[in-house]
């Protein structure tokens, strides 16, 4: 039986909005990422991940705050295309690699206001959205505003469709990406390319 569940689809295999979503994409990043490909088998799917990435790119947080929650959610719902995906994207961002290389393997980042977004991130998809009382405040204490927190949810939402819909379709990674091809195993022995 075959496992793979959905085609990766390109320009010629869809029609209308999809299509145009598709387009969006290929002109943003010279090529249309796997990814989007899969999701574009359900167009509202589709079109739910670039919105929803186009709202939180406009939020309190900066790009590496950004790829922060990301590369946390992704680690968190071990998605190998989305860790490697998002570890290219933070490293086009300029975000330090240091960073990058911290979230890749799951270890504490050094600058404390960046550690407790991670932590904040980490115990909210881990505790399904109950993060205690103590991580809240810590992430508070950091310098994040209470409307910060609802920032992460978003993207925090973000991510679980897009690895979840990973998880489902078993998305190859694409050439762009494979550089910083990931899995949780080999990052947390040590040997994963974190550079």
């Amino acid at each position: 039986m075959d496992t793979k569940l959905m085609n990766i689809k390109q320009l010629n295999d869809v029609s209308g909005e999809a299509r145009e979503l598709l387009s969006k994409a290929q002109q943003a990043y010279g090529f249309i990422p796997n990814l989007l490909g899969v999701l574009a088998n359900a167009p509202s799917a589709l079109k739910a991940y670039m919105t929803l990435n186009g709202i939180f790119d406009e939020t309190s947080l900066s790009p590496t705050e950004r790829q922060i929650v990301l590369l946390t959610v992704s680690f968190e719902n071990e998605c190998s295309y989305c860790m490697a995906a998002h570890s290219a994207i933070a490293t086009m961002q300029k975000v330090d690699s240091e960073i990058v290389s911290a979230l890749r393997r799951g270890q504490p980042i050094v600058d404390d206001k960046l550690e407790a977004l991670r932590l904040f991130t980490q115990e909210v998809v881990s505790s399904r959205g109950w993060p205690s009382e103590e991580t809240k405040c810590r992430f508070l204490e950091a310098g994040y505003e209470p409307s910060v927190m609802l920032e992460v949810v978003l993207g925090v939402s973000l991510k679980t469709l897009s690895n979840y819909s990973n998880h489902l379709a078993d998305i190859e990674l694409d050439a762009n990406f494979k550089k910083m091809a990931w899995s949780k195993s080999s990052c947390e022995n040590g040997s994963c390319k974190c550079s």
